[in-house]
């Protein structure tokens, strides 16, 4: 990988009262929040150290640009298909701030030499930044690295050791960040790379991403359970659960929840797929067969709960609605989302819910004053 030092700010947090609030509103207000003197500004190129400390388990990876042609050269790998108006809402939201205010997420395969040069770095130097989040239960740093033979010893390590990245957090980013290469013919230095956080993949957790659908398509609860008894091993259950295992679901309907396991002759129907998902699998016998949604990504009658909002966020969504649905699905295993991205596929929509997930104008890629001028969107 070919990693590219870049101009950065970082929050003055003396000057930030409720950092939550803060970090959840920087993304649209970046540019009122720097012209307010809300960001202090580093104008020599640099790249940094990250840690974040969540639930007793610490994370080490570091931010930097990497070169797009890097992308082009699938040598950072996707998993996941983009939306063009959320392209479109991406470059103008980035146009305006002339920012970039989050990088994305990219996993690689562990290389000790990396981890041990991170962990004396963060020894031998003072964080250039630290605070901690109540509400999330997360302790941040960051230190910088700027030193010529410091950038040249982490770059070497990340050419010689890292062949190829994947995509966790951030497929829109990247798509936006590669229109903007094109479209200035790749000559100018702030969008020569894609502001990005490595991280190693046994540092990347993957948590299960779940559905709640309002509507029954029509059905009575009774049919709906005799239609999905044709598809799946139909078991109550006495209380509210989440799956134990792949090929294992569970689902609230009115409030009664039932263990769901695939007939052993839908999994031969995909015996010959190369992966195969818990999602795929709902999306082809359930949502499109029998509640009639083709479009999972955009059906207003699907809403998507995280994994980190529990079983009550999931029981939370599905009581607004009557005649609503919910299924929790396994997570999707790291090795299956590599898999996909090696052989060039993707996941359905919503497979996956990737941790640590980074704030919003946490460190900050600055972007030419007149990029606005310079590029269309």
């Amino acid at each position: 990988m070919q990693l590219l030092p870049f101009r950065a700010t970082f929050p003055k947090l003396e000057k930030i009262q409720t950092p939550e609030q803060f970090f959840g509103t920087v993304k649209q207000e970046y540019d009122k929040y720097f012209e307010e003197g809300f960001f202090h500004e580093i104008e020599e190129p640099s790249m940094f150290v990250y840690q974040i400390t969540k639930g007793g388990r610490s994370f080490t990876g570091v931010i930097s640009g990497v070169h797009m042609a890097d992308y082009l050269n699938d040598r950072v790998r996707k998993h996941e298909e983009t939306l063009a108006e959320k392209e479109e809402k991406q470059l103008q939201l980035l146009l305006r701030r002339k920012a970039a205010v989050k990088p994305v997420l990219l996993a690689h395969h562990p290389v000790p030499l990396i981890r041990n040069w991170l962990e004396q770095y963060k020894q031998d130097h003072v964080p250039l930044m630290q605070f901690k989040l109540s509400r999330d239960k997360e302790h941040h740093k960051i230190w910088r690295v700027s030193a010529p033979d410091q950038l040249s010893s982490l770059q070497g390590l990340f050419r010689d050791h890292v062949p190829v990245t994947y995509i966790a957090d951030g497929h829109h980013r990247t798509s936006t960040a590669l229109r903007l290469f094109d479209q200035t013919g790749g000559d100018k230095e702030d969008y020569a790379s894609l502001f990005a956080a490595f991280f190693p993949i046994h540092d990347i957790q993957i948590q299960d991403f779940n559905r709640v659908v309002n509507s029954l398509n029509g059905h009575s609860p009774a049919q709906f359970i005799a239609r999905l008894s044709q598809v799946f091993e139909i078991e109550p259950l006495v209380q509210a659960a989440k799956p134990s295992c792949k090929f294992e679901l569970t689902m609230c309907l009115r409030g009664e929840w039932y263990r769901l396991r695939w007939k052993e002759r839908i999994m031969l129907e995909y015996a010959s797929q190369p992966v195969v998902l818990d999602a795929m699998l709902l999306n082809h016998k359930v949502m499109s067969k029998l509640l009639g949604i083709e479009d999972v990504r955009n059906d207003q009658r699907v809403k998507y709960i995280e994994g980190p909002k529990g079983i009550q966020g999931v029981i939370k969504q599905a009581e607004k609605e009557p005649d609503s649905v919910a299924f929790c699905l396994y997570p999707v295993q790291m090795e299956e989302v590599i898999k996909v991205a090696d052989i060039g596929q993707v996941l359905p929509p919503k497979s996956t819910w990737f941790e640590p997930r980074m704030k919003n104008g946490l460190l900050v890629k600055r972007i030419g004053k007149q990029v606005g001028a310079e590029v269309k969107g």
